[in-house]
């Protein structure tokens, strides 16, 4: 196999890893507050949303050192490590004791920002500036469609469910756990890059992560790092994009968790209100994969710039709301384990419930291909701290409402989502128009962002 082979072979296998890894983990967090509130009247007193908020706390604070843990340890090794702990958070659940579950909600913040730091460094050691759009797009692919697997295995699995038993659950979470553990040992499978280097060959990806440098000055690295994304956070163009990062994050609680939960906990759906969690993933998925397959791949033919994208992005959640807040009841996000039977606006329909889940995937695949071209755009050369303060913003913001979403009644979750996506539209629009400005003034193409 020819080198390039070799680095598509990589890439593959990374996406394929990643998918099983969040196959099990985002169905394990769409039913995570649903099968907790079945369990609240036992021994365990956890809380699905406190839980993700943890994650996503800690998340943001272990982007400052994961850097320097996958430069010690390397990119694969990594991946594996932080995939076990991917898994054994998953398996907290087939016998849930209260501390094991914050306690592995707290290891799995750490592992998750350690497992995407590695993964954005295989990336980019096995593409080059001609690859890269290609190996993004079969990753970002594969990726999404754990969205679509992984909540067809719950559709199918709770159909006609309206209590979930502690037989239902061990079955979900084994076969779950299995899952997590087949994409992590697929990591395995990559090959590393050096045994397909030419000697004498510039590896910049060994250079960046100081693998051939005493730890000294790999700590020197990560240390300067550190101080570069500081620098940044405090610049203009970052400070108005974290508006919009932050508004991601609050989509991200919302559609992930707390929308799957409201669904759950609508008895006017009758039996298939279990099932109907897994249906809502799947059309949340098939709004993803389209939306980053029209925004993403085929992006260098949209000649009228990134915000024409991002305003769909808005309006599709802005329809998308509306029609949550006609359909569902009100105190559906926080609703006891015997669910809610009050109504809305309007009876609770399961094709409009439906029809939110998709418009929730297409205006979040809006949002985060355009912010992604962008920080790409303008941070080129600073692109690691760039894309750490996105990671960090946007997982402070996650972690937030998930622990807001234990208190606020849905219509004030969506006033919350509301307000933050109509400023951070305008921020990204400044910002976007500040970058055309600096291109005509350079007399280059403003379709070539």
């Amino acid at each position: 196999m020819s080198s390039e082979g070799k680095k598509l072979f990589n890439i593959i296998i990374l996406g394929v890893s990643f998918m099983f890894i969040f196959t099990a983990f985002q169905s394990c967090g769409n039913i995570a507050q649903t099968v907790i509130t079945n369990l609240n009247n036992t021994d365990f007193h956890g809380s699905g949303y406190t839980s993700m908020s943890i994650i996503y706390g800690v998340l943001s604070a272990s982007n400052l050192i994961s850097p320097s843990l996958v430069a010690i340890v390397g990119p694969q090794f990594s991946m594996v490590v932080s995939g076990v702990f991917y898994s054994l958070y998953i398996a907290v659940f087939i016998q849930p004791t209260t501390w094991a579950f914050y306690t592995a909600s707290v290891l799995i913040g750490i592992a998750a920002a350690v497992l995407w730091t590695a993964q954005g460094n295989c990336l980019t050691e096995n593409s080059d500036e001609n690859t890269i759009g290609r190996n993004s797009g079969i990753f970002w692919a594969l990726l999404q469609f754990s969205l679509i697997f992984g909540n067809l295995y719950i559709y199918f699995a709770w159909q006609g469910k309206t209590h979930i038993s502690e037989s239902d659950r061990r079955t979900v979470f084994i076969a779950l756990t299995v899952i997590s553990l087949v994409g992590t040992v697929l990591f395995f499978l990559i090959r590393k890059q050096e045994d397909t280097k030419a000697p004498g060959d510039d590896d910049s990806t060994n250079e960046i992560l100081g693998e051939s440098s005493s730890a000294r000055n790999k700590m020197m690295r990560a240390v300067a790092a550190f101080k570069k994304s500081i620098t940044l956070s405090f610049t203009k163009e970052m400070l108005l994009l974290s508006v919009t990062t932050a508004y991601t994050g609050l989509v991200l609680t919302f559609f992930s968790g707390v929308y799957g939960t409201c669904i759950g906990a609508v008895n006017r759906f009758g039996s298939e209100e279990k099932s109907l969690i897994g249906l809502s993933g799947i059309f949340i998925g098939v709004g993803e994969i389209l939306g980053g397959g029209i925004f993403g791949l085929l992006s260098k033919k949209n000649r009228s710039g990134r915000n024409p994208v991002v305003m769909l992005g808005i309006l599709v959640h802005f329809i998308a709301f509306y029609l949550i807040f006609f359909n569902m009841p009100n105190d559906a996000p926080i609703a006891p384990m015997e669910g809610t039977d009050q109504v809305a606006y309007m009876i609770p329909s399961k094709e409009v419930a439906m029809l939110c889940s998709f418009l929730l995937g297409l205006g979040d695949s809006c949002f985060n291909t355009q912010l992604l071209s962008i920080l790409g755009f303008l941070y080129s050369e600073d692109s690691a701290p760039a894309f750490a303060i996105f990671k960090f913003v946007q997982s402070i913001c996650a972690a937030v409402a998930y622990f807001y979403s234990n208190y606020f009644l849905l219509q004030w979750q969506l006033l919350i989502m509301v307000l933050v996506g109509f400023f951070g539209t305008i921020t990204f629009f400044s910002v976007e128009w500040g970058a055309a400005a600096a291109l005509a003034a350079r007399g280059s193409d403003y379709s070539s962002i």
